[in-house]
């Protein structure tokens, strides 16, 4: 298995609406981040397609070592610089 890309080392903070699907992106592949634009295609990871609970400001991780994907859990802190 391809482990994913750390797209960044900081999570990214985004407006969301409630109920809405989303694709976020968990190779790290994506030029649209934190969102899948289809680059994992080469890979065998595949984007998690979540709804927000709720509208509002969500923090969704950007290094893809989360284990509560797609938001951040704080894995970023224990990347090496």
């Amino acid at each position: 298995m391809i482990k994913p890309v750390v797209a960044d080392s900081s999570p990214f903070e985004i407006e969301l609406e409630g109920n809405k699907k989303y694709a976020w992106c968990s190779c790290g592949l994506s030029k649209k981040q934190p969102f899948c634009d289809g680059a994992h295609t080469d890979t065998d990871l595949k984007p998690i397609v979540f709804k927000a609970e709720k509208n509002g400001k969500h923090w969704l991780c950007n290094c893809k070592q989360t284990e509560n994907s797609p938001y951040c859990d704080g894995s970023h802190e224990t990347l090496k610089s």
